[in-house]
């Protein structure tokens, strides 16, 4: 199992120096996502600072860019990594799309499988020489002069991953990409029932197998070095559950446990912005469900129950990193599974 983690709670400045210090640690990978910042931007001063470390956008939002403009970024992204770059998509909700990036939003599942593919045929383009003539529903791309051509990458295109909760987007990720990234809003239940047959459906449209896809999955985690500190992050956690949870598109998530009147109780309470009235919703069963709640020597075991064979590799929030050698162990034991 390889274990991811991400950059980020330090300036750009710093990011360098912190990249260099997660993959000493162990890390296999480095993300960043598109929150407050570019999601792409600190990649490079990553891969400036480290060797062997993945660097993955955990997630780009696909529908604030163009097909186009994603694919040259990540292209570059790629060489200048030496091949360790892998392009996280996601969707993001509608009221983010037309509301903050002022772009459309339809269909988002056939949507986001035009904007895969056409992706892979501006890369095929550059790469080898193949007449770029994509056309589809959402997305036309039908010129490619030599001038805008960067020509192929030593190390070809990059891996795409795609987030996905709903059944569609997962069985798109199955279907067209290299990897997906199950939501952290999500269940061991979930996962197995819901998610893995969807990934199943989407790989048999395109005649490949489950050793074709990655897995990634990242994952709540209460711990700490204390009890002061486990509670600190059991706080923290419900606040975040409790956040995903008020999200409509997210209640299959819910529903499958039977907590789907939870979600309308969060929504409600989201739109007046009682954020700590939210957190106080999860109850233990359902911090349970969602987290694994262990002191740092039993993460590795509780999350291999949960998900070896399964997930192909994970990530966490953890906090809680003081003591290098002691989290350097939690990591070395989950990469046995």
């Amino acid at each position: 199992m390889k274990i991811d983690t991400g950059l980020g709670g330090v300036s750009l400045a710093a990011m360098g120096e912190r990249a260099r210090e997660l993959e000493a640690l162990g890390y296999d990978g480095i993300q960043t996502a598109e929150t407050s910042h570019d999601p792409f931007l600190p990649l490079v001063v990553a891969a400036e600072h480290t060797t062997t470390a993945q660097l993955a956008t955990s997630i780009a939002v696909a529908f604030a860019r163009s097909p186009m403009t994603t694919a040259s970024t990540a292209w570059d992204m790629n060489l200048y990594s030496g091949g360790r770059m892998l392009l996280g998509l996601g969707s993001q909700i509608q009221p983010h799309i037309t509301k903050r990036f002022s772009m459309p939003w339809s269909h988002p599942a056939p949507r986001m499988r035009e904007f895969v593919l056409a992706m892979r045929a501006i890369w095929a383009s550059w790469q080898d020489g193949e007449k770029l003539d994509f056309r589809g529903e959402f997305y036309s791309h039908t010129l490619m002069t030599p001038f805008f051509n960067p020509g192929p990458n030593e190390f070809g295109a990059p891996k795409v991953f795609l987030a996905a909760v709903g059944e569609k987007m997962t069985e798109v990720a199955g279907e067209v990409c290299d990897g997906i990234l199950i939501h952290g809003f999500t269940t061991e239940r979930y996962v197995r029932e819901v998610t893995m047959p969807a990934i199943e459906r989407g790989l048999a449209r395109s005649g490949r197998d489950r050793s074709s896809i990655e897995v990634s999955g990242p994952l709540f985690v209460v711990t700490g070095g204390d009890e002061e500190q486990i509670e600190k992050a059991k706080a923290g956690t419900r606040q975040q559950i409790a956040f995903y949870g008020s999200t409509p598109a997210y209640r299959p998530v819910l529903d499958l446990h039977g907590w789907g009147d939870l979600q309308t109780e969060l929504n409600t309470l989201s739109k007046q912005g009682k954020w700590v009235e939210m957190g106080n919703l999860i109850d233990d069963d359902i911090l349970d469900a969602f987290a694994v709640v262990a002191e740092p020597e039993g993460v590795a075991l509780e999350l291999k129950r949960r998900y070896a064979g399964i997930v192909d590799r994970l990530s966490f929030y953890a906090p809680y990193q003081s003591d290098p050698d002691r989290w350097s162990a939690v990591l070395a034991d989950l990469k046995t599974a």
